[in-house]
């Protein structure tokens, strides 16, 4: 019994170091996001209700002025998307991770701490990886959608009603659609996930950790799009897109709850259609 109780003890120390590691990754992004992600520009600055609800005025034409895509700029942009991803979808992830830190350290007891928790890096590192893949290819959206005078270069919003409906409605019709539900599905299932994809070691950790993010990927995607809409660095859609991507994950009715955001959406993407023809 004194030895049940050591490990009992060991395994929750273990819990406890990852979830720190994970809160102080949380924290550093939301921080680096907060003081404007070295843009040279303020995220407080860049952030209106009124923008995000697509109903700010024509920004003056030295404002709406293409920025020069130096390879610098190029990786600021980058950088700037993936902690935003990792701001946002992290907290979500959470619990997968304290999940499998906690089976897979218990199959290593006799192990030393860093040999235990070397695993669980490494399904975060991969889990981060992904949404590293989806940030160079928004960056690279953003960076054609400026050159097409849709996005604003400053503000980073939606210059064009057509273009700000045709978001929403992408983003609410990949609600509604049967692939976001079957990704969802595997996000809120954690046990399932880990007993049917699991992969011992480090380099299996990685893989589970990849395979994951896909499903994370597939899951929230079209809602990551609607930051082309309200302004990339709005932090109403920042703070608001990853509540709704935590609801999803960790409410009975997530599913219900996606379907019935996926409708609002459409309906607000038809509105500024119209708005647009009109």
């Amino acid at each position: 019994m004194p030895n049940a109780n050591w490990i009992e003890r060991l395994l929750k120390y273990d819990n406890a170091v990852v979830l720190t590691a994970l809160l102080l990754v949380i924290v550093a992004s939301w921080t680096y996001i907060l003081i404007g992600a070295s843009t040279g520009m303020s995220t407080f600055g860049m952030t209106s209700l009124s923008m995000a609800l697509g109903m700010s005025k024509q920004l003056p034409l030295v404002m709406a002025m293409p920025m020069e895509w130096t390879l610098k700029y190029a990786l600021v942009m980058l950088f700037m998307w993936w902690a935003m991803m990792i701001a946002m979808m992290l907290p979500s992830a959470t619990p997968m991770i304290l999940l499998h830190a906690k089976i897979d350290s218990g199959a290593r007891t006799n192990a030393n701490e860093a040999d235990r928790l070397l695993p669980t890096a490494m399904f975060t590192i991969g889990y981060l990886l992904v949404w590293g893949f989806f940030s160079t290819i928004a960056a690279t959206l953003q960076w054609i959608f400026e050159g097409a005078g849709l996005l604003s270069p400053m503000m980073m919003n939606s210059t064009s009603n057509l273009f700000a409906g045709a978001i929403l409605l992408f983003a609410g019709a990949y609600q509604l659609s049967p692939i976001k539900q079957a990704c969802l599905r595997h996000c809120q299932g954690p046990i399932q996930f880990l007993s049917q994809n699991w992969r011992s070691g480090p380099w299996g950790a990685l893989q589970m950790g990849l395979r994951h993010g896909s499903y994370c990927l597939g899951c929230c995607w079209g809602l990551m799009l609607i930051l082309f809409f309200g302004g990339i660095m709005n932090l109403y859609w920042i703070v608001g897109l990853a509540l709704l991507v935590l609801l999803e994950k960790v409410l009975p009715i997530g599913r219900k709850f996606a379907l019935l955001m996926g409708g609002l959406l459409v309906i607000w993407g038809f509105s500024f259609i119209y708005r647009g023809v009109t």
